[in-house]
């Protein structure tokens, strides 16, 4: 071969790469970016987004996760409204690919044996972390209106799945006579250590480290307090530009009274103060979620950059219970909501 055919085979081999790297970018990219930009605004949820009537698909107190081995989004929530012979378990449902859907219900988490002891009609307020392949799934026990109350927890590589959840006992326990009520727990990774943050009624929000993922260590920090609520529940933490954000349900359970609230602190553990500078341990707290109807039971994702606030809401007549996910935006640092 001559310098000048090697040159024009090397000039040739060149030119069929550039077209076969360009052929790759034309037909990869639109499935890569299928779902495009990130959505904002409140999203058109499709499939299986709660209800009572005719079938009982509940979504109250919904907690998203993402599995991202599987690109799939899943909401964990109060389980069904049964019996103290044969609690609710936690509710599951998951997306394949989008925030939107279509969401398909995959049906209750086995109830632990140790939760009977309560006689729970059903288990409560689930919430969601990952570390590292495994899922880390936390739920309270209790009846309403009582503070004979626990938070267990159960852990799975294979949230899908719903036999393969193993659970690990009480976390935390409460009883009368204590200032708080274990249940609606919220777990939160700061500076290298885990916390659950829980509470309902009695004396608000409290904060526990967690010693490893199935206990608590030391004395819990009071975030929130009742004062001039007729309730304050759910809590969920954000950290945003310096800023810890302590979102709560505030109002009756099931009333067009429940809402979404927030207050924000410099520290985890505190004080919290609203946009007007009222601390919510004197009963402050900035509206974020206020419908006709009520609504609350709130979690928060990080997804492509943008936050997302997960909750569910009411409809009358008859009553309906259904989940929406909106994008929060943000105005001078604090969460807001598309109306």
């Amino acid at each position: 071969m001559t310098k000048q055919d090697h040159d024009r085979w090397t000039l040739s081999r060149a030119i069929l790469l550039v077209i076969c790297l360009i052929a790759s970018m034309v037909f990869t990219s639109p499935n890569a970016n299928a779902q495009g930009p990130p959505p904002s605004g409140c999203l058109d949820l499709t499939g299986d987004t709660g209800s009572t009537t005719p079938v009982d698909d509940p979504v109250h107190d919904p907690a998203i996760f993402e599995d991202p081995s599987e690109q799939t989004y899943y909401v964990a929530s109060t389980g069904i409204l049964q019996s103290p012979d044969d609690p609710g378990g936690i509710f599951l449902r998951r997306s394949q690919g989008t925030l939107a859907g279509p969401w398909e219900s995959l049906g209750a988490l086995p109830v632990p044996e140790w939760t009977l002891a309560y006689e729970p009609n059903h288990l409560w307020a689930p919430d969601v972390v990952r570390i590292g392949d495994t899922f880390w799934l936390y739920y309270g026990v209790s009846q309403v209106g009582t503070q004979n109350s626990a938070i267990g927890v159960m852990s799975t590589t294979t949230p899908g799945d719903l036999d393969s959840w193993q659970d690990h006992g009480p976390v935390l326990r409460s009883q009368p006579g204590d200032p708080y009520n274990a249940i609606d727990p919220y777990v939160f990774k700061d500076r290298g250590s885990w916390y659950l943050a829980f509470g309902s009624w009695w004396e608000g929000i409290f904060l526990f480290e967690l010693e490893d993922m199935t206990s608590v260590t030391g004395e819990p920090a009071h975030l929130a307090e009742v004062t001039g609520a007729p309730s304050l529940e759910a809590p969920t933490i954000v950290y945003r530009q310096g800023y810890y954000y302590l979102f709560t349900s505030r109002g009756f359970i099931v009333s067009d009274t429940y809402h979404v609230q927030v207050g924000r602190s410099r520290n985890l553990t505190g004080p919290y103060v609203d946009r007007d500078g009222v601390p919510l341990l004197e009963g402050g707290g900035t509206v974020v979620l206020e419908p006709e109807g009520g609504a609350g039971g709130q979690d928060i994702i990080l997804d492509s950059g943008r936050y997302y606030m997960v909750n569910h809401y009411y409809e009358w007549d008859p009553l309906q219970i259904r989940m929406q996910i909106c994008e929060l935006q943000w105005d001078d640092g604090w969460p807001v909501l598309e109306d």
